[in-house]
């Protein structure tokens, strides 16, 4: 099976489908880390850290139930909904540029989506466990299907990394609704300025590439995988 799975590897046929989107995905993250760099060098005029941006979004909404916590892990920032805690990492947490406000607002309107019910995120989540069944074992039925001529099992498998490119499609609403909140809160509550607002923008439009990146692929990968399997079918 490991060889398998060193043969698909290196299809050349594999690059044809997915190297687009790796190298969308290298760009993307090319363009985060510019981003985050420039970014970082702002101080926000606000004098306000993550943590206390992140606060005062939850005040002005009403959440009253989420606690906002730092998490020892760069880039390590998310908001855990089951728990209703939102962690920052120490550099969002503690700083006061204009990357730190972003990626805070940004986190909370995840807060603020779960709060009003925010019909992409609960979709999300109710997928997550689904996605990362599929995500660790859909290649595995592909190529056991594959190497013992189980043409069921390697459909389950495509079935399977189906439910992780649905999520990520999922998730791009999600993510992208999450940064439009951040930077409109950020500007409403007069956290940040109409210039600042062009730097925040740049920073989360940059994030969000990452995702469309994933996105494509995972589905490009789907692609892949599917030709392989009803090829060998047909």
């Amino acid at each position: 099976m490991q060889m398998l799975a060193f043969f698909y590897m290196f299809d050349p046929m594999y690059f044809v489908y997915v190297g687009p989107a790796i190298l969308l995905t290298i760009w993307a993250n090319a363009k985060v880390k510019r981003a985050y760099a420039m970014g970082s060098r702002f101080q926000a005029s606000s004098g306000m850290t993550g943590a206390q941006t992140a606060q005062r979004i939850l005040d002005v909404y009403g959440i009253t139930d989420v606690v906002v916590e730092p998490v020892k892990s760069f880039l390590g920032d998310h908001y855990d909904p089951s728990h209703k805690k939102l962690r920052l990492s120490p550099d969002v947490y503690n700083g006061r540029s204009l990357v730190a406000l972003g990626i805070a607002a940004h986190e909370v309107g995840h807060a603020i989506q779960h709060a009003t019910s925010y019909a992409p995120l609960a979709l999300r989540s109710t997928l997550v466990p689904m996605a990362s069944l599929g995500s660790n074992l859909s290649i595995i039925l592909v190529i056991a299907g594959m190497l013992f001529n189980i043409m069921n099992l390697a459909i389950a498998g495509l079935i399977f990394f189906g439910v992780v490119v649905v999520f990520q499609l999922v998730n791009l609403p999600v993510e992208f609704n999450a940064s439009s909140r951040a930077r409109e809160i950020l500007l409403n509550q007069n956290m940040i300025t109409s210039k600042e607002d062009v730097v925040v923008g740049q920073v989360l439009n940059a994030a969000a590439m990452t995702y469309v990146a994933a996105t494509l692929t995972a589905i490009m990968t789907l692609f892949y995988y599917a030709s392989i399997v009803l090829g060998r079918r047909n």
